[in-house]
């Protein structure tokens, strides 16, 4: 039902600008009183919708999202506006359950929309159902095989069920259907092994990383992180003076932060000297206060050559 009276017309002007007065109180009543009367007129729902949650009514707004998310569905050609500001809203609000629930639910009824099963293959990462996850990004990568992305979210899925073979061979099939982003996707695959803690993995792939890309800065930053996670400072040192000479510029900066990576993995006396070599680049780097704390850790044993 499309609203055409005059005064409902009028009602909802002023509606409106009670809301721009922050009334929202009398604004909710208004649209409630309006609403009530055009329960199909969705122009009404939404602006209820933001008005609860402006007001903070947190609920009322939600349930507002999910009668405009239901009514989405069942329409032949599928907007999805509802159906994104209530996956945020979720998300937003850590309500894992709900988000599953709705995606299973848009997944199920719009059956040939590779974008809700990608959302719900993801929804599935975030309630720790991972073996799903996996079912899902199977069934995406059969759907579009030349799809990169698919495989690295189902090399995300792998991992987190604990296959890290499967996992690479993932990222690394990403790469044969893009192969000019190949480090690209090894350097996905290679830092989901660091979030998981599998370093040696990690190592390998970023080295392969480089032999593609030798000149890019970012990897050896990064390979000189997991060398300090496998506490290997030195080595550390060495990857971080490559990423130095590819881009001299950044001198401090990466200093400064294998200083923070070093301190994060307890080694103090080795985060004062590239804390104190990022100084020695650039004075004004932001460490001086970082610098302090790691020299108080790392004893009377260390020196400070900089002046702090």
């Amino acid at each position: 039902m499309m609203i055409e009276s005059d005064q409902i017309t009028e009602k909802l002007d002023e509606a409106d600008d009670l809301l721009k007065q922050g009334k929202y109180e009398e604004a909710i009543t208004c649209l409630e009183n309006i609403h009530k009367t055009y329960p199909r007129e969705e122009s009404i729902l939404l602006r209820l919708a933001w008005a609860s949650w402006d007001k903070g009514d947190k609920e009322r707004s939600m349930e507002c999202w999910e009668i405009l998310v239901d009514r989405e569905l069942q329409r032949n050609v599928f907007t999805g506006f509802a159906y994104d500001e209530l996956v945020r809203i979720y998300k937003q609000e850590s309500a894992i359950g709900k988000l599953v629930a709705l995606c299973e639910k848009a997944a199920f009824v719009q059956l040939q929309d590779v974008g809700l099963l990608e959302e719900l293959g993801k929804a599935y990462l975030l309630s720790g159902q991972n073996e799903k996850a996996c079912d899902v990004f199977k069934k995406l990568t059969s759907l579009e095989a030349d799809n990169p992305v698919f495989y690295c979210r189902l090399g995300e899925a792998l991992l987190a069920t604990g296959k890290t073979d499967a996992c690479e061979e993932a990222y690394r099939q990403a790469s044969l259907i893009d192969p000019d982003e190949e480090d690209r996707y090894l350097f996905q695959a290679a830092d989901l092994y660091r979030k998981g803690g599998y370093f040696e993995a990690a190592k390998r792939l970023l080295k392969k990383c480089l032999e593609i890309a030798p000149s890019n800065s970012f990897y050896h930053c990064a390979l000189g992180d997991i060398l300090v996670a496998l506490k290997r400072p030195e080595d550390a040192f060495i990857e971080y003076e490559k990423a130095c000479r590819c881009n001299n510029s950044h001198t401090a900066a990466y200093y400064n932060r294998l200083g923070n990576s070093l301190m994060k993995a307890g080694l103090f006396a080795d985060a004062v000297k590239a804390f104190e070599a990022a100084l020695s680049f650039d004075a004004s780097t932001p460490c001086r206060r970082n610098l302090e704390q790691a020299y108080q850790a790392s004893g009377p044993s260390s020196f400070r050559s900089t002046n702090t």
